[in-house]
């Protein structure tokens, strides 16, 4: 059975050790956490913690039953269907040689993003959207020379009804 990306987010009491209980079910079963978001909710009492991993369906399953049992989950949720919003934001420092600031700008316009800082031989872009996005910029700034990024990893929530 192919492995699949998986989102999942919990809310959980914001309390020390909540984040090392639910990343330690992780690496105990062998998997890899490729994003972990976590902070307050409204309730300063409460945390949503988000995990972006790979592996099969019924891996997930057993993963979720587990986490579920653990005291401090209040409530545990699968985002990975269509029914999910998700965002992630990068900052990316890209070289800026003066003869690419222009085709730089035009790239960051394009993707509706920012520059929120410029040196001499640099921009710092901050972009917001879904990892498809992120990817297909990350993609048109490597020929100019990425220096470094920094991402969120990804963020979810459910769509409200309409």
């Amino acid at each position: 059975m192919e492995e699949k990306k998986h989102t999942m987010t919990m809310l959980v009491d914001n309390q020390p050790g909540v984040l090392s209980r639910v990343s330690g079910l992780f690496s105990g079963k062998g998997f890899n956490i490729e994003s972990l978001c976590t902070a307050p909710t409204m309730d300063p009492k409460v945390s949503r913690i988000t995990i972006v991993t790979k592996a099969n369906p019924p891996v997930i399953e057993q993963v979720e039953k587990q986490l579920r049992k653990l005291i401090n989950v209040i409530k545990l949720r699968d985002m990975t269907g269509a029914r999910a919003v998700k965002r992630e934001m990068a900052l990316i420092c890209v070289k800026a040689r003066p003869d690419l600031r222009a085709e730089i700008l035009r790239i960051v316009d394009i993707f509706r993003c920012k520059v929120i800082d410029v040196g001499t031989e640099h921009y710092i872009i901050e972009v917001t959207g879904d990892e498809g996005k992120l990817k297909a910029l990350i993609n048109l700034l490597k020929p100019m020379g990425i220096k470094k990024i920094a991402r969120s990893g990804s963020l979810a929530l459910y769509r409200e009804p309409k």
